[in-house]
């Protein structure tokens, strides 16, 4: 398959953590088959490995969703260092599952090696973050200090809380027991990671976010945009949103539609500029989302790249099958045209660490769409498909294209359809994705050939993780064109 091939800017920040991480690993490409090589050699009192349990991934607290007033000619910088801290956490993981050995022979090895260099690593930046907003007339939050500090999450932790304070823990079995790589040589997905379908009551979808905005009543009409499925294998593991002009900013690999020129790198201009793989040519829009991998033992174009195979993204990519992208109205009346450029983050990449506050997650299979789980992926039947559907923030604040955080210039409809005080109603992103996959089987509690979303490294590829990207670059004419077609309530293509 192929892949954007633009270029690479890196950051001078970036490069030195780069540099920093190789000599603590003792130089060299870092080879994710091992990581798990030795979970089964005894431990030195006589127990295997598999039998403690340990710490599986590490939390840090989430410094980019604190800040909320950042001046504009700060915002290059300061998105610069959070992804530097990105890769702190990246390189702190890959220390943290290749030393299983030295943490089962001292219970002080983790807090000692990893996590408390990790703090102090992490204060340099939140540092130069202070300084940059200071220096650009901002005033730095005052509590940013405190989120230096990470923790380990043992086995067993539940999304958002479960950490403690990086040492062995004394739990057993409790919570699931040791990571398991199931053959594949990275940690994730496991067995408790997947339902049957059949499993998940109707309408028990359980987070506050990504409802439908549309309804039977206020502005009932429809677009779909015919973007294709990827036809053109355009793929990379930047963020151009949250990490623009850092390479790798995603540290996993996103499937593109839309917009042809889209990286790290692409400006506004470039991307009014770009080709579109949209049908409708006057949609330049930017449509991304992690890639589905079936864990099959294939080696993909990125089996030894930053963002692939080196970041535990192993597998065969699995394209969708059908990518269908609606803009929907608002039950409690009419919308208003998005502005050209808009961004639009919806999901949270880190929500098995971060908690639920921002999780947008719906898996379902075809068939049963009634039942939407949003922290495991479904095993569906035969004959039927997986689903990932995304109901995008549909709330906008009038003025802003983006925000520090990238999060509070939108807002979710509430229950009732209604925006909160001072946002006003846009057309809705509706994005639904439908894989031919084959269903994994779950053997003696482990489960063969599974499929999984691309993640961050310490985010272990759990489902609850699926996130999806905007960028609006439809030209004038056509978005009128959507706002009238979901106003007069005709449904239009």
């Amino acid at each position: 398959m192929g892949r954007n091939t633009r270029k690479r800017r890196t950051p001078l920040a970036t490069k030195a953590i780069a540099a920093s991480a190789a000599l603590a690993l003792g130089g060299g490409g870092l080879i994710w088959a091992n990581f798990y090589a030795s979970a089964h050699e005894k431990a030195p009192d006589n127990r295997t490995k598999r039998n403690v349990s340990q710490v599986v991934t590490i939390y840090c607290p989430d410094v980019g969703q604190k800040l909320r007033n950042v001046p504009d000619r700060a915002r290059g910088e300061v998105d610069g260092e959070l992804a530097s801290m990105d890769q702190q956490i990246t390189d702190a993981y890959q220390r943290l599952v290749t030393t299983r050995r030295a943490q089962a022979g001292d219970a002080n090895f983790v807090q000692n090696s990893i996590l408390g260099p990790l703090k102090d690593r992490r204060k340099v930046l939140i540092d130069r973050i202070k300084l940059q907003i200071n220096r650009a007339g901002g005033k730095a939050p005052g509590d940013l200090d405190r989120l230096a500090r990470c923790t380990g999450r043992p086995a067993g932790g539940q999304n958002g809380g479960g950490q403690n304070d990086g040492g062995q823990n004394d739990g057993g079995q409790d919570g699931g027991g040791q990571p398991d790589d199931n053959g594949n040589g990275v940690a994730g997905p496991v067995a408790d990671d997947f339902i049957k379908i059949e499993d998940v009551q109707p309408n028990s979808r359980n987070l506050p976010n990504g409802l439908p905005a549309n309804g039977d009543s206020g502005s009932t009409g429809t677009f779909t945009t015919d973007c294709g499925t990827n036809e053109n294998n355009l793929f990379n593991s930047d963020n151009l949103i949250a990490a623009p002009g850092v390479d790798n900013g995603a540290h996993h690999v996103h499937d593109y539609v839309g917009n042809q020129d889209n990286d790290a790198f692409s400006s506004d201009e470039d991307l009014a500029n770009a080709d579109t793989s949209c049908q409708n040519q006057g949609d330049k829009s930017t449509y991304y989302w992690p890639v589905l991998r079936l864990q099959d033992g294939t080696e993909e174009f990125d089996a030894n790249d930053q963002g692939g195979g080196a970041e535990g993204n192993i597998g065969r990519i699995l394209k969708p099958a059908q990518a269908e992208l609606k803009f929907v109205g608002n039950k409690q009346g009419d919308v208003v045209a998005m502005p050209r450029f808009l961004r639009i983050i919806t999901g949270d990449a880190k929500s098995f660490v971060n908690g639920t506050a921002n999780a947008n997650t719906s898996w379902s299979c075809t068939g049963f769409e009634d039942r939407q789980s949003t922290d495991k992926y479904p095993l569906c039947p035969e004959g039927s498909q997986v689903v990932r559907t995304s109901n995008f923030q549909s709330c906008w604040d009038g003025q802003n294209i983006d925000s520090a955080n990238h999060r509070d210039h939108m807002a979710f409809v509430q229950a009732d359809g209604s925006c909160p005080n001072g946002f006003q109603a846009i057309p809705q992103l509706q994005v639904k994705l439908v894989y031919d996959i084959p269903t994994p089987t779950i053997e003696n509690g482990q489960v063969q050939n599974p499929y999984a979303v691309d993640s961050f490294p310490e985010q272990l590829h759990k489902p609850i993780t699926d996130h999806n990207d905007f960028i609006n670059v439809m030209d004038e004419d056509l978005m009128n064109e959507v706002v009238e077609c979901i106003n007069t309530g005709r449904d239009c293509t």
